[in-house]
């Protein structure tokens, strides 16, 4: 049995040398109440090494002190990953990531004539030249750039192939198309990334999107066939606001659905999200995408009779693949096999017409508002077998 079922239509990707960086520890943590302890930053970043990330940002230097260390205390790990730190472009910024030992830095400002006219009453050209001396000054110090154009989905394409070309003339070594305000659509994405592409000769772009709307992924996915080469994500799609692109989500719809192997651990995926879950105490869904507790129960007793068969009759993968665990719930929906299914599990055995009534006790119990736990279960069953 193959370990995945997709639809025919879907088109195989030729996404060569696309790789993701993760921003768990730095855009994921200015989710509004969420502060990871430098334990823990250290602790998630192993696990994203696990997990094979190819780069890390492991926080914003300037902000203070412990930041500093907790950032200096995955630098001195030895990681596998490149470990990045995010930047404005000053040069005390940069000054204080370099202090972290760090492989390199994200340095951002943003180019939207509303972020130019109300936050930074600035000019483009002004802006433009504290980025490229940015840039000019973290590569003089041999650290790689990424230069980020914040809220760049609502600039002017003429201005991001413009200071994007020159970012990259001054040693960029990949430059972002930031959807700030996740206002996108998958389409706006690619004809940015697939336009901006024609100008540069060297630098990876890489899309870093926000789901306001729900199109971090889809914006993601888009921006590479664009011809984005980096994507940048958070585990559980933790961040500001509505949060970032979801790791487990890009990951898994690439390899699934689109046919392109990140090269990603991915056993470990909802180990990391349960970590990532309890250290910023943001709670997961039940029926989050692919990591929630409940994506792979199956209730309805159709649904239970074709899974006993073949599991991908009705899940898009074997949950093996991401660390979950398939589950036959009990309930008002299920039928003979289900329940035949769990008295099996349970060493018990019972005859056609006990097999029928545990059935509809099982369902009159649970309309009755009591859950079918095994206990419960196991209690109607012992009562109905003679």
């Amino acid at each position: 049995m193959d370990w995945k079922a997709v639809s025919p239509y879907n088109p195989k990707l030729d996404l060569k040398d696309c790789y993701l960086y993760d921003t768990t520890l730095r855009d994921g943590e200015q989710t509004p109440g969420v502060c990871f302890a430098g334990d823990q930053k250290l602790e998630i970043a192993k696990k994203l090494d696990e997990l094979k990330i190819k780069q890390i940002e492991a926080g914003f230097p300037i902000v203070s002190e412990n930041e500093r260390k907790a950032i200096k205390s995955i630098t001195g790990e030895g990681l596998n990953a490149q470990i990045l730190a995010l930047s404005r472009v000053l040069k005390e910024d940069i000054d204080k990531a370099i202090e972290c030992d760090v492989d390199g830095i994200i340095t951002f400002i943003a180019t939207s004539p509303m972020h130019l006219k109300y936050k930074l009453h600035k000019n483009l050209d002004e802006v433009e030249e504290m980025g490229m001396k940015a840039v000019e000054y973290a590569k003089d110090h041999g650290l790689f750039v990424a230069f980020s154009a914040e809220d760049a989905t609502r600039t002017p394409l003429e201005d991001i192939i413009r200071i994007h070309k020159n970012a990259e003339e001054h040693g960029a070594d990949r430059v972002h198309i930031a959807d700030t305000l996740g206002c996108a659509t998958p389409q706006a994405m690619y004809h940015i990334c697939s336009e901006l592409s024609k100008h540069l000769k060297k630098a990876h772009i890489g899309v870093h999107c926000h789901n306001d709307f729900g199109f971090a992924v889809i914006n993601s996915i888009y921006g590479l066939i664009g011809g984005a080469k980096a994507v940048s994500t958070t585990v559980n799609g933790i961040g500001e606001r509505a949060g970032n692109a979801a790791i487990e989500e890009i990951a898994m719809a690439l390899k699934v659905l689109y046919d392109h192997d990140m090269g990603l651990n991915t056993e470990i995926l909802t180990e990391i999200s349960k970590l990532v879950e309890n250290y910023s105490k943001i709670k997961i869904p039940e029926n989050k995408p692919l990591v929630g507790e409940m994506v792979f129960y199956h209730e309805s007793g159709i649904h239970v009779d074709a899974v006993l068969e073949n599991p991908l009759t009705y899940e898009p993968f074997l949950p093996e693949k991401i660390g979950q665990k398939r589950k036959i719930i009990l309930g008002k929906h299920s039928g003979c096999r289900a329940v035949a299914h769990r008295l099996q599990e349970l060493g018990l055995e019972a005859s056609r017409d006990e097999l029928w009534e545990i059935v509809k006790k099982t369902k009159e119990t649970r309309e009755d508002g009591t859950e079918i736990s095994d206990e419960v279960f196991k209690n109607i069953a012992e009562k109905i077998i003679k």
